[in-house]
């Protein structure tokens, strides 16, 4: 009887072995945790910093190796991408240029949560003048249009990629302050920031140990729905010409290299184009993952 029971138990066992296999890993645990659509985000985004980091180094083909013989060829499986109007392989550049738009999106989306946050957690907590100086620098800067005052800031200081971060910095800030000032605004008189006062703490340490871990939810999940955007609007400026210059590999910069040639290798828009479709896709997805994750557990 006893070797039956452990034969009708075995497959359970087994399965549960194979169902609970990433139990023990957080990250993988974490990733579960946001559904089908959070774990698409992931797993596309994860393809492509894959890509960014490791076809540059493993590609046959320099990043700016020309071979004047095989310019403009179509896609092939030894151009997977095609090759430009100076036989550079497109599928090498695509990858490297990958690793420049992400690094100057999340270097642009790091400097604006630094500014924002610090200058929202500022005004909300401390009030007063400084709370109307910094609302009103921010409603000013959100009123204008985006692109066109990165386009102008950008001009200013010529082109470059780090130029065309800093532009977009100067303006993407303020919406982070806003919602940060706002959230601070609620959570600065609950009764645990006031037994923090209570004992003595001093004003920074309230807002940055009591009041800031409190908020970070919703700014994370606003940070993740604005990666999108953020590339998007580096990549624009980078197809007018403000940002990247050749031979720097960057999406935005090929698809204006390509513009030449839309009609008799329009492969040359598409492959890049379709890198910064699957970015914004995969971010996008995990944003509204975690929103949802969050909102559930409010």
């Amino acid at each position: 009887m006893a070797t039956l029971i452990r034969a009708l138990e075995l497959p359970d066992t087994r399965q549960a072995k194979r169902r609970d296999w990433s139990a023990g890993i957080p990250a993988f645990t974490a990733i579960r945790r946001l559904g089908i659509a959070g774990m698409t985000g992931a797993a596309i985004l994860t393809c492509m910093i894959v890509m960014a980091v490791a076809v540059p180094l493993v590609s046959p083909y320099g990043i700016a190796e020309t071979r004047s013989a095989e310019r403009l060829r179509e896609p092939e499986f030894a151009h997977p991408f095609g090759t430009d109007r100076l036989g550079r392989d497109q599928f090498t550049r695509a990858a490297a240029a990958g690793r420049t738009s992400l690094t100057a999106t999340i270097l642009a989306l790091a400097l604006s949560l630094t500014i924002g946050v610090g200058l929202g957690l500022l005004a909300g907590y401390a009030g007063g003048a400084i709370d109307m100086v910094v609302m009103r620098l921010a409603d000013v800067i959100m009123a204008l249009p985006t692109l066109v005052l990165g386009i102008v800031v950008a001009a200013l200081f010529g082109p470059a990629l780090l130029t065309v971060v800093i532009a977009t910095v100067s303006f993407w800030w303020a919406g982070y302050a806003r919602v940060t000032r706002t959230l601070v605004r609620q959570v600065r008189n609950e009764p645990f920031v006031e037994a923090s006062r209570a004992i003595g703490a001093t004003p920074w340490r309230i807002a940055t140990r009591e009041v800031l871990p409190h908020i970070w939810g919703p700014i994370i999940v606003m940070a993740a729905l604005d990666v999108g955007s953020l590339l998007m609007t580096l990549s624009g400026l980078s197809f007018l010409g403000l940002g990247a210059q050749p031979p720097t590999p960057e999406w935005g910069l090929m698809l204006a290299d390509g513009r030449a040639y839309f009609l008799d290798a329009p492969f040359l828009m598409f492959f890049p184009g379709l890198m910064i479709f699957l970015c914004v896709l995969g971010v996008n997805l995990l944003g509204t993952a975690l929103r949802q994750r969050i909102t559930r557990s409010v």
